[in-house]
């Protein structure tokens, strides 16, 4: 996505009881609370033992992409992230890393998530000097478009490409990398090796609808040009030696704060039913029903590789519309539900459109432009685990983990990461 940013109801928690005997040979009757949680720390367990005793395995991950998967690509000169990157200021990082990484989160992406899963480091920015990148490397940064430079020089476009880093430049970097990822037999060593190329074309609608000067049905015929560019990059890459590689869509535009804030609608029938815009999100669909049938002529035209198409879109909408279901402890995405560090049952997320990271309470969103997180302005919530959106473009820790989860289970990912 670009760089640029543009209610609340009551949730009851359940103490949890800890079902400790208070004295030698005293017993304390179990509460249904107590089963409850035993029951979860059982799920948890066999979860985990199923993970670890699964023999899929990859010599290292290579990611490729824009700001939803970027682990610090603008933050690897000597003095960190600059001034000027609002993503690279607290409170970006905190859930996790305690500071910023230069990751657009709170915390992790999904790309650290599927390392984790696979007992691989998280994925260090490729251009990060003095980093061991055997175990896979991160072209990803933010402002990517799947388009060169050129492209948007002939739609009058380049004063709102502020990041000249396209897939094909992408593609360069790995290139480049490639020395430090493999020595002897590198083909045979990346064809056991995860491939996540994107999201792409975010940024390049982006460009288009931030100048406001194209209107939807020109921005659309540039779809296939789009679409094709990824493609194209896949088979590069199946060409360098990919074997496993998974193709995501484009996120639901229209469902983020960003977007809702800064085009209002005053007709009712502009939005859907989740409150969602509808116009928006049906640039991404038409992009993504383009992208999946590429994916699928590729799958076709190389039956020995596994392209796996992931649908951001599908499940961003699924999380707008029933948050609850999704989140880093919800049981309905194979993710059991455990006490937290403040001794209360979790059970999912509670906020869809509204924003963690924002502007203090203001409007139907808590997002203003000019407020945007990371800036002096704004102010972040307590609580990001319930929260679907982090500041208003990008996701939270917690809806990245449930997203990764949907990626490797085939939820949300055709087919799963995981055979």
């Amino acid at each position: 996505m670009g760089a640029l940013y543009v209610p609340s109801c009551h949730h009851a928690r359940t103490k949890v009881k800890t079902g400790i005997p208070d004295g030698p040979g005293r017993h304390v009757s179990e509460t249904p609370t107590t089963t409850m949680l035993k029951a979860a720390v059982l799920v948890l367990f066999l979860l985990a033992a199923a993970r670890h005793g699964s023999s899929q395995s990859y010599n290292a991950m290579l990611s490729f992409g824009d700001s939803i998967s970027d682990t610090g690509n603008l933050c690897t000169g000597t003095g960190g992230c600059p001034s000027w990157l609002s993503t690279g200021q607290p409170p970006y990082g905190n859930t996790f890393f305690r500071r910023p990484t230069g990751r657009c989160s709170d915390g992790r992406v999904v790309i650290d998530f599927l390392a984790e899963h696979f007992g691989l480091p998280l994925l260090a920015p490729s251009k990060e000097s003095g980093v061991d990148f055997q175990k896979g490397g991160n072209m990803a940064i933010t402002g990517a478009t799947a388009m060169d430079l050129d492209f948007f020089k002939d739609h009058g476009l380049e004063k709102n490409i502020w990041n000249i880093a396209s897939l094909d430049t992408q593609i360069q970097w790995f290139q480049q990398l490639t020395p430090s990822i493999c020595v002897n037999d590198c083909k045979s060593y990346l064809n056991n090796s995860l491939f996540i190329v994107g999201e792409f074309g975010g940024n390049d609608y982006n460009a288009a609808l931030f100048n406001g000067s194209k209107g939807m049905p020109e921005i659309k015929s540039w779809v296939p040009q789009i679409v094709h560019r990824i493609t194209s990059g896949v088979e590069t890459l199946i060409g360098l030696g990919a074997a496993d590689v998974v193709v995501p869509g484009v996120l639901p535009i229209g469902c983020f704060p960003l977007y809702l804030t800064l085009y209002p609608s005053s007709n009712k029938d502009d939005y859907d039913d989740t409150g969602c815009l509808k116009s928006y999100n049906d640039l991404s669909s038409f992009h993504n029903d383009a992208l999946k049938t590429a994916v699928s002529g590729l799958q076709t035209k190389y039956p020995g590789v596994r392209i796996m198409y992931a649908d951001f879109y599908a499940q961003v909408v699924d999380m707008v519309r029933s948050p609850d279901r999704f989140g880093t402890h919800s049981p309905l995405i194979a993710v059991a539900s455990v006490p937290s560090s403040s001794g209360y049952l979790e059970t999912g997320l509670k906020y869809g459109l509204k924003v963690c990271c924002g502007a203090g309470g203001q409007g139907s969103y808590n997002y203003n432009n000019g407020k945007r997180c990371g800036t002096a302005q704004s102010s972040a919530c307590g609580d990001p685990e319930n929260y679907l959106v982090w500041d208003g473009i990008h996701l939270t820790d917690a809806a990245y983990s449930a997203i990764a989860t949907g990626w490797l289970n085939g939820t949300y990912c055709s087919p799963g990461i995981l055979h």
